[in-house]
């Protein structure tokens, strides 16, 4: 009996030949990410060592990164309080996987890590941060753990009591229609699942519509794969996977690719045709309550919101500007726009993204997690609507129990803001 892409990659992770599903093992951690939350973690890390003799270092500073990204710049003495902890931290620690804030290698740290070369096939990465599935898009057993499980990692080097999870096989053939994109394809499968229906379980995609996917679109699905309740999402590595981590990460070390066994027993098997996809909405409060666009299309909007680690990146952008170019965001609507890193900021204003974008009357704001939380930039106001590229619509998100937020990709976002209502992009002019 074969093994699961996961299954192979922990057996490797602990030196054995084989492991089963809902075995326990103790893998040994590639990499270890956290962001602001890193000030809890390092509270809990010195606490390991408090009443001992013993020197509080971290097991291997190579193997750990951190990203300021959900609070920046500060917006309270407090952040900047734990950021200044963070520093003195890092410094005295020598981790060099370090992104301040920063104009030129700052961002949202799921897009950091790939686009650093920091994240590679097979390996174990965890992050305290939900959307730490995201880098299973290079082929990389990725999820979120708690500030008290990442201090035991920083000490140990391995994370203890994680079990081999079953696996969901989501296969998808078939050509993406126009103004279908992957964030389309991952609320389809969600909405198919339901937010608890890959509960501790892996989702492995497969099929020709992933293999001509960019990574960038992989990036997309593997983040949302959470919102069905997996511990993780995978796309076993090839010839795109190479590509980028070689052409677009910079990455000059061999790298090792391998893949499901033929004979890898699956729980579930979806099975789905790209062709047939449409436009999709997640509406409030769940991110399972998707609908085809043309159920919901005429509601009205207050704010539109593109960008986060879900679709923030270069391909996202200019999806938009190729719609905003030389129109204008409808009076009675705000729309806001921000970037996953730097890096894909300054090469949005290179290709004249941004420009399109701001001309149209969107605001442009600093790479970072802001306006998905509503922590110090984008809240809504009560009973107000939100329509956005981000990951979650739960109540209370960006800053408001009493207002509402649907998702949806970049063109239902960009084509909406035109009108002020969501709008299908097959129909806008």
């Amino acid at each position: 009996m074969g093994m699961t892409y996961v299954q192979k990659l922990l057996a490797k992770a602990v030196g054995q030949s084989k492991v089963d599903v809902g075995e326990v093992l103790e893998p040994k951690v590639n990499l270890a990410m956290s962001h602001e939350n890193g000030a809890l973690v390092i509270s809990q890390f010195e606490e390991i060592y408090k009443g001992t003799d013993r020197e509080a270092k971290v097991w291997n500073p190579d193997n750990i990164a951190i990203i300021f990204d959900h609070r920046v710049p500060a917006e309270s003495s407090k952040t900047a309080g734990n950021q200044k902890k963070t520093r003195e931290f890092v410094g005295k620690q020598g981790i060099k996987k370090f992104h301040d804030v920063r104009g030129d290698v700052g961002g949202i740290c799921h897009q950091i890590l790939p686009e650093n070369g920091y994240v590679r096939p097979g390996y174990v990465l965890v992050g305290t941060d939900s959307h730490t599935t995201t880098h299973g898009a290079l082929g990389a057993f990725s999820f979120g753990v708690g500030a008290t499980e990442m201090a035991s990692v920083w000490t140990l080097g391995r994370i203890l009591n994680v079990e081999v999870p079953a696996t969901i096989k989501v296969v998808v053939n078939g050509k993406l229609p126009a103004y279908v994109y992957p964030k389309d394809l991952i609320l389809y499968v969600i909405g198919k699942l339901t937010a608890q229906g890959a509960n501790y379980k892996v989702l492995e995609f497969h099929g020709d519509t992933i293999r001509n996917m960019s990574t960038s679109g992989r990036l997309t699905i593997c983040n949302m794969s959470v919102e069905a309740g997996a511990t993780s999402g995978l796309v076993p590595p090839d010839e795109e996977t190479l590509r980028y981590l070689r052409e677009e990460a910079g990455v000059k070390e061999k790298i090792e690719t391998f893949g499901p066994d033929a004979d890898a027993v699956y729980e579930q098997v979806l099975e789905i045709d790209a062709s047939k996809l449409t436009p999709q909405i997640a509406c409030p409060h769940t991110v399972d309550n998707v609908k085809p666009v043309t159920e919901v299309k005429g509601k009205k909007l207050h704010q539109i919101v593109i960008g986060s680690c879900t679709n923030g990146r270069l391909d996202d952008l200019e999806v938009a500007a190729k719609i905003l170019k030389g129109k204008r965001v409808v009076d009675g609507t705000r729309m806001l726009v921000f970037p996953a890193s730097w890096r894909i900021y300054h090469k949005a204003m290179d290709l004249g993204f941004i420009q399109d974008i701001s001309r149209a009357g969107a605001v442009v704001c600093n790479p970072g997690c802001g306006p998905c939380l509503g922590i110090h930039q984008g809240a809504l106001g009560d009973n107000e609507v939100a329509l956005a590229t981000t990951n979650r619509n739960f109540k209370g998100r960006m800053g408001n129990p009493k207002a509402e937020v649907y998702l949806c990709s970049p063109a239902v976002a960009a084509a909406s803001a035109l009108t002020g209502v969501i709008t299908d992009p097959r129909e806008a002019k």
